[in-house]
């Protein structure tokens, strides 16, 4: 059996915000229709390994390659057209514009806009019903549904979903995961940056452990779980947030991740 190809490799990245360093040295690989979970404490620089991957901020050093292809310089509409989606915390939807129009907008360079919204709607049904309602007056978790439905709807090869339960209570926190659940056994690969850090491991194939801007553990996604449970009982996992233990593995790469 062939081995999974790398669909995103990140080599030395260093992510800076004038002078404050946000990532160091960090270099990870992630797998085709793999799911990576990021965990970490608020600071620990999840959200701007996102930034960087989607090209909203700059590598100061280091190289990102998609698909094979460097994409270091390009820019984030450019890496959002090959594939590379990334849906930011606090929803990606237009609130003043329908249901209808805000898939539209999604898939107006989709090879085909009818396959492209029918895709978003049949992994999405109770969408089809509000098509034509404003996008602001749907629920939290209708919004973030909304959100991923303009992801998948484009067919992407990778999407990096910071915090999808994000305000969100618990039901539909527990709605968002089963989506994402359906979108990996679609094939899809995700990156989840979570800190309900159980709901991100229960769909995850490998995790990252982020602390001080670096990776201080990888792993699989069942072994990380151990460390959570490790911790609830006076081990030395990571805490209930996601955030680092004292007595994680550090060595600030994570190959194949």
């Amino acid at each position: 059996m062939p081995e999974p190809a790398t669909i995103l490799s990140i080599s030395g990245l260093e992510v800076r915000y004038g002078a404050a360093l946000a990532i160091s040295d960090m270099s990870l690989e992630v797998e085709e229709g793999s799911v990576l979970a990021v965990l970490g404490a608020n600071g620990a620089g999840k959200t701007s390994l996102a930034r960087a991957c989607s090209g909203l901020v700059p590598a100061a050093r280091g190289t990102i390659r998609f698909a094979g292809r460097d994409i270091t310089a390009w820019s984030a509409d450019r890496r959002r057209r090959a594939g590379l989606i990334y849906l930011p915390e606090g929803r990606g939807i237009f609130p003043g514009l329908t249901v209808g129009e805000n898939l539209r907008i999604a898939v107006r360079l989709a090879p085909s806009r009818s396959a492209a919204l029918d895709r978003a709607l049949q992994l999405f049904p109770a969408l089809a019903k509000r098509r034509g309602q404003q996008a602001g007056s749907l629920s939290g978790g209708e919004q973030q549904m909304l959100s991923l439905a303009r992801a998948f709807a484009v067919d992407p090869k990778l999407v990096v979903v910071d915090e999808p339960s994000l305000g969100l209570a618990p039901k539909l926190v527990d709605m968002v995961f089963e989506t994402l659940e359906q979108a990996k056994r679609s094939g899809l690969t995700l990156i989840v940056i979570e800190q309900f850090a159980h709901k991100a491991l229960a769909i995850a194939d490998r995790c990252i452990i982020m602390r001080r801007r670096e990776i201080s553990w990888a792993g699989t996604g069942s072994e990380a779980l151990a460390q959570l449970s490790a911790h609830y009982f006076g081990g030395s996992g990571p805490g209930p947030d996601g955030g680092a233990g004292p007595g994680e593995r550090v060595s600030g790469r994570a190959e194949s991740a």
